[in-house]
């Protein structure tokens, strides 16, 4: 949600250009993050959710991302220059770069234990108040020094102002955002008792890294677009069109976030109840919830798509990508619906499922980028998100419907599903995104919802 928050602030102060630069180095913190994880986060959940000793698997964890983080740190500070020219980023972001990586790894297992935990209190404090401190930072930098020297040109705030700075300033205040967040993760580690046990460290890489796979996968579906959009295109227009197509993406952050929030919820719930009496239909009840809030969230954003464009991505030169948004609102929920669908591979450990099916959607999106990019620019980029999120959902329920069935009520899924694409389709490519149009058909797919789950509604929020 942070970097939505931030669209509005970045399009104000940087050319498309600027802000593609800074999005393709964002890009690269996706893809090193995975590896800097390496899977280690789901296989804690595991192994911590079933374990009797569950200080040991707390202390080998921490061990583990402790020596591969500072593995990292060492290579990547003593080749920068070479990791700079090879990744094609500026040599003066780099140190940025590592030590924002480093700072985040080691905060993973701390954060993975409050969710297995159930302290979801502390970890929304932590998070947001990561949130504030960036976005502070961010305004600070970027906004408030230089209306203040704009206007008086004598304040005190011009000995930290260095003009055309802006991309340092947010790696700046993403770099405190993070130490501060280490700072208040670190009790853990202090209260780790340190012991590291082998046999458990290779059943947890054993577990760990097909899900590693999957995610350098679900990294390359996310963001390698970006890379490729700016290998393939032309380079005097490449960046310009990278930052377009980065900040209509942000549009559909209405429901990663959705899908984000319900899957850090609902995964620690996967696993504490795979052990109960027939929790498939526990899994089937959900993945209806899910896909009937998230129906109307699609229709929603989609409806009020060039409200949101207003609002959020306040330079025009950005809205020329406005036509990927539908693309990536529906392949957003594609995604949330594959992660609900995947439990059957987590809760029977055969995570190599999701790792095949992961590479699956990262070579259908690096295909559809590098032959139809030169073509289509970055609506090839979208097209293959979505083909790629969709073709990952269907796999996961074809494989699993054999190996771990669950009831899944596929006729009101497809029913929800259906009308909410039809109706809007119909109003962003129909009548170009006329509200007079849009919002009747958002009160009528309401309307069915509430006829249809009127009793459901009640249960859900009505529960004494």
């Amino acid at each position: 949600m942070l970097s939505f928050i931030l669209v509005p602030i970045y399009t104000e102060v940087m050319a498309p250009g600027l802000y593609g630069k800074v999005t393709i180095i964002f890009s690269w913190f996706a893809i090193f993050n995975v590896v800097l994880a390496y899977g280690m986060e789901t296989a804690f959940f595991r192994f911590y959710s079933k374990a009797d000793d569950k200080k040991t698997v707390v202390s080998t964890s921490l061990i583990a991302i402790l020596a591969t983080t500072f593995l990292f740190a060492f290579i990547g500070l003593f080749f920068q220059n070479g990791i700079a020219e090879l990744l094609e980023i500026d040599l003066q972001y780099i140190n940025y770069v590592i030590c924002i990586l480093a700072l985040d790894a080691l905060v993973m297992i701390p954060f993975a234990w409050l969710r297995a935990n159930e302290k979801p209190f502390r970890y929304a404090v932590i998070k947001i108040l990561n949130v504030v401190i960036n976005l502070g930072l961010n305004v600070f930098f970027l906004l408030i020094i230089p209306n203040s020297i704009e206007n008086d040109s004598s304040s005190f705030l011009v000995g930290l102002y260095k003009p055309d700075f802006q991309i340092s300033y947010i790696f700046i205040s993403n770099l405190i955002a993070s130490a501060v967040t280490f700072l208040l993760m670190l009790p853990l580690y202090l209260k780790s008792n340190y012991v590291f046990d082998k046999n458990l460290f290779k059943r947890m890489i054993k577990y760990a890294w097909p899900v590693l796979v999957a995610g350098i996968a679900f990294s390359i579906n996310e963001v390698f677009d970006r890379i490729l959009l700016k290998k393939l295109l032309n380079p005097e227009v490449s960046e310009a069109k990278v930052g377009m197509y980065s900040a209509c993406y942000k549009l559909g952050l209405f429901m990663t976030l959705f899908a984000t929030a319900f899957r850090m919820g609902i995964e620690p719930f996967f696993f504490s109840h795979a052990g109960t009496e027939n929790p498939q239909k526990a899994y089937a009840q959900i993945t209806n919830y899910f896909v009937i809030i998230g129906s109307v969230i699609l229709l929603a954003v989609i409806v009020f798509a060039d409200v949101l464009k207003v609002l959020f991505v306040r330079d025009e030169a950005y809205w020329e990508a406005m036509n990927i948004v539908p693309l990536i609102v529906l392949a957003s929920f594609f995604l949330g619906i594959y992660h609900n669908l995947s439990v059957w591979y987590k809760v029977t450990d055969k995570t190599r499922y999701g790792a095949f099916i992961s590479v699956i959607g990262a070579i259908i999106t690096i295909s559809i980028n590098y032959f139809f990019i030169p073509y289509i620019s970055y609506m090839a980029s979208a097209i293959a998100t979505l083909m790629a999120y969709g073709t990952m959902m269907g796999l996961s329920y074809y494989f699993g419907k054999s190996r771990y069935p669950v009831p899944y009520n596929f006729r009101k899924i497809n029913f929800y599903l259906g009308i909410s694409i039809f109706f809007s389709a119909l109003s962003f490519y129909g009548f170009n995104s006329n509200l007079f149009v849009g919002v009747p058909l958002l009160l009528i797919f309401l309307g069915l919802v509430y006829k249809l789950e009127n009793d459901t509604l009640k249960k859900v929020f009505l529960k004494k």
